[in-house]
């Protein structure tokens, strides 16, 4: 789509508004909205501007002026809004220069599409994310000086089971038993569905949802594959659409890794595979689970850089609830064709070569999708570039394992401080093409620690009166 057939669409559709999102830093949609009449040909080339000093992760109050330039294939009508508005993705750019925004995170995801075509290993990285999330009918949080909580509440939750509802009619899925109940244990059905159409009429392709692991509406819709800057801009659709439809049945959802203590997290495991003139180079027949060298590489570069990557992919300090043992979490640094706790599998579901792909699974919701599509692409691509081989492949149960073996598994780091060290030491594979700049590892890192680690760090947590007040 062209800028003119934008402006042919806004008047054959009858639009009335046109809203202009983009994303900050961290990962969450930001936008303002134009009459149609401001709109023109020159705006996609010229930009509108705003103030990116009050963008998280975007530039100083000196040198705030900052220009979106909308992406005309971007658009898609609103589904949620009263009156007629279509959506346009945009791009930043710096006035001043008039290039592209080193910190814009969609600039970064066409950056490491671009780098992987220079190396001339590949022409498209397709990625497949699987977001979970919940969906609750109740949430209070609150913090001061004096007090800190949260409450949350579904009519699903186990805890609930005997609560007075007046009636309660029971049909709540107990503590990590939510995988795939048909209604009416599965409270959720026609909600998700709504979510699923939805998504599929603004363009984003469904392959499935269903109730999830959790307690108390625990949900996944996965996607089908795209390249990975559209994927970005379908995960960022994703997120929107989840959330507004479960805003008008008077529900929420929460895409943060881990709201419920003991029972499972939200990850989002993410499907990869490299191809090049139609070609899918991770598949070759009689391999380990028929997968090529180059995969064998690709998942080396993955493992071996994980811990860096978890800055990326595992960004809250949330996320390292929900890398523990059990509760299905990816935490062995391994890769596996079956196995659910490796932090790579190989999903053997289908043979044929079209099908074969990585699936990355220690990512979670929490993060920036071009961040984190991008990362792993670039460490994939420097276990192919350095041929560096992973950890012979482990079939077997890990819980299972004698301790003087599991002993030898690497495991994830366990909290995003750690994993921001990491980052500050190990990132110079994020570097190669330009594709992140050192301002922003430097940004992020900064961002990070003084606005969540030592947010966190610094406050007394409602366990430790528990544990400690009768000191």
């Amino acid at each position: 789509m062209k800028p003119k057939d934008v402006l042919a669409r806004i008047k054959d559709k009858g639009i009335q508004a046109v809203d202009l999102k983009f994303v900050d830093l961290p990962g969450l949609w930001q936008h303002f909205t134009i009459s149609p009449r401001e709109l023109t040909e020159d705006a996609f080339e010229e930009g509108l501007g705003f103030d990116g000093s009050s963008i998280r992760g975007f530039q100083h109050i000196q040198e705030s002026d900052m220009l979106l330039i909308p992406d005309p294939a971007s658009a898609f009508e609103d589904p949620f809004t009263a009156l007629p508005t279509l959506n346009l993705i945009c791009n930043v750019k710096d006035p001043v220069t008039g290039q592209s925004y080193s910190r814009d995170p969609r600039y970064i995801a066409t950056k490491a599409e671009s780098y992987l075509k220079s190396t001339g290993l590949g022409d498209t990285a397709y990625f497949g994310p699987e977001a979970e999330f919940y969906i609750f009918d109740d949430v209070r949080f609150d913090q001061s000086y004096n007090f800190g909580y949260y409450y949350i509440d579904s009519v699903e939750g186990f805890w609930n089971s005997g609560r007075e509802e007046k009636p309660n009619l029971g049909y709540k899925p107990r503590y990590k038993e939510g995988y795939f109940p048909v209604p009416p244990m599965d409270h959720l059905q026609d909600i998700r569905t709504e979510m699923m159409v939805t998504l599929e009429s603004i363009g984003v392709e469904i392959e499935i949802q269903h109730h999830e692991v959790g307690t108390a509406g625990q949900a996944e819709i996965d996607m089908r594959f795209d390249s990975l800057r559209i994927m970005g801009d379908k995960v960022m659709k994703y997120k929107y659409v989840v959330k507004n439809v479960a805003r008008r049945h008077n529900k929420t959802v929460t895409l943060m890794p881990k709201p419920i203590f003991q029972d499972n997290g939200s990850g989002m495991h993410v499907h990869q595979s490299l191809w090049k003139g139609g070609k899918n180079l991770f598949f070759e027949a009689g391999t380990y689970a028929d997968i090529s060298k180059m995969a064998v590489y690709y998942i080396g570069g993955i493992l071996k850089h994980a811990s860096s990557l978890l800055a990326f992919c595992a960004p809250t300090t949330n996320s390292y609830r929900r890398l523990v043992p059990g509760y299905e979490a990816p935490i062995n640094l391994i890769y596996s064709q079956r196995n659910r706790s490796a932090a790579v599998r190989i999903p053997v579901y289908s043979r044929s070569e079209k099908a074969k792909r990585l699936e990355v699974r220690f990512p979670d919701p929490s993060c920036n999708p071009y961040l984190a599509f991008s990362a792993m692409l670039m460490a994939g691509l420097d276990g192919i570039q350095n041929k560096i081989m992973p950890p012979d492949p482990l079939d077997k149960d890990l819980y299972d394992l004698p301790p003087e073996d599991l002993a030898k598994v690497q495991k994830t780091a366990g909290s995003l401080e750690e994993v921001l060290d990491a980052l500050e030491r190990d990132h110079e594979y994020l570097l190669k093409g330009d594709v992140f700049t050192p301002d922003v590892i430097d940004v992020w890192l900064s961002y990070k620690r003084s606005r969540e680690l030592d947010a966190i760090r610094l406050r007394p947590h409602p366990w430790e009166f528990a544990l400690y007040f009768d000191i």
